[in-house]
């Protein structure tokens, strides 16, 4: 590339304007259906409505009798009342004819073939009843939450076998080939997207500028090139096929990311340095994907104490990484972060551009890894 032609940054963009960025240029993905055992991780288009009561008839919650409970009111060890239609039922059976109980089984004794209850019971006890599970027409599962395991075996066992989902598709390209942190960070990525209920798509087609033009994907994450050096060139390609929104974040690490779109797709172009390039996807992309899937789930974070204090420019968001244990945060480095740091963290925190940082024993919270 000519001298004249680097790649300039020309300020930082705060983080919070990128992130309204992303919420302009990120829409959700059209819906398609899918059956539950290829759901799991995927986000919900539509809410999930019980089509019928579960269950459909009253069941018994316990092992014991089925017996109607105005016949065990004055029932004692002693004074045995006499249960002529109490049936034998297990955890899960049905609870038919008149019984309105499930009498434990120590509360019920057979004499000369004529079951006696040894105890009260009261009504509904040990039952479960028609649509006790859940009503007709109640939401089981709201859309924008995405499906966990337990989620898609409550499902399966209320009956229901297929389901709406977003799946978001996001092509990741390398800027240049040959460089391990570029393939550490796309490899990390791509586990991220699969994480969250994406596909990625790392197979490229041949040079960045047809990967950014690719229309069979949803968005284009581009690791590396975002810098001014001297074989740079992302932001130029990505400018020469569409268009550049932000290039420069108030990030640290991350001050060379890019925002952009071809078309109606979203770009995020990354930084090649491995750190910079996780606290940008953490900070951003996964927003991004998050946008794409019409997810509302919150992030989960948990608060923490710092053992030491972390310092931080103003001006700058920064994310920090930490090693946790217990209750308790260590800042293991700040501004670059080190091979060996990336090893250790387990958390980030996120220190906000007016602040100058925390002293010890501050209660953080703390963002997953990575």
């Amino acid at each position: 590339m000519e001298p004249d032609r680097a790649q300039r940054i020309v300020r930082l963009t705060p983080l919070d304007d990128v992130l309204a960025r992303i919420d302009a240029l990120a829409k959700p993905v059209p819906p398609r259906a899918s059956d539950l055992s290829s759901a799991v991780g995927r986000t919900l288009a539509e809410d999930v409505v019980a089509i019928a009561p579960i269950p459909a008839t009253a069941r018994a919650l316990r092992d014991g009798w089925a017996v109607r409970a105005d016949l065990t009111s004055d029932a004692g060890t002693y004074a045995p009342a006499p249960l002529p239609s109490a049936v034998r039922v297990d955890a899960g059976q049905p609870v038919a004819g008149d019984a309105d109980a499930v009498a434990p089984l120590d509360a019920v004794t057979v004499r000369d073939g004529v079951a006696q209850a040894l105890a009260p019971v009261g009504p509904s006890d040990g039952v479960l009843a028609a649509g006790g599970d859940a009503a007709r027409g109640v939401t089981l599962l709201e859309a924008g939450r995405p499906l966990q395991r337990l989620q898609i075996e409550v499902l399966v066992a209320a009956r229901i076998t297929a389901v709406r989902v977003r799946t978001p598709r996001l092509r990741l390209v390398r800027a240049r080939s040959g460089d391990a942190f570029i393939d550490a960070a796309i490899a990390c990525v791509a586990d991220a997207i699969g994480c969250m209920g994406g596909v990625a798509v790392t197979a490229e087609p041949g040079g960045l500028a047809s990967a950014l033009a690719d229309a069979a994907v949803d968005a284009v994450v581009v690791v590396g090139g975002t810098g001014s050096g001297r074989n740079d060139a992302t932001v130029h390609t990505l400018a020469s096929v569409g268009e550049v929104h932000v290039h420069g974040i108030a990030l640290l690490p991350g001050e060379t990311t890019a925002l952009g779109a071809v078309g109606a797709r979203p770009v995020l172009a990354l930084p090649g340095r491995l750190d910079a390039a996780l606290a940008a996807w953490h900070l951003l992309g996964q927003v991004m994907l998050a946008r794409l899937a019409g997810s509302r789930e919150a992030p989960r974070l948990r608060p923490a104490t710092l053992t030491h204090k972390v310092s931080s420019t103003v001006g700058l968001s920064e994310l920090v990484p930490v090693r946790c244990e217990g209750g308790f945060a260590t800042p293991i480095a700040s501004g670059y972060v080190p091979l060996s740091a990336l090893a250790q963290a387990n958390g980030w925190i996120l220190i906000a551009p007016a602040s100058e940082g925390y002293p010890a024993h501050t209660e953080v919270m703390i963002r997953p890894w990575p």
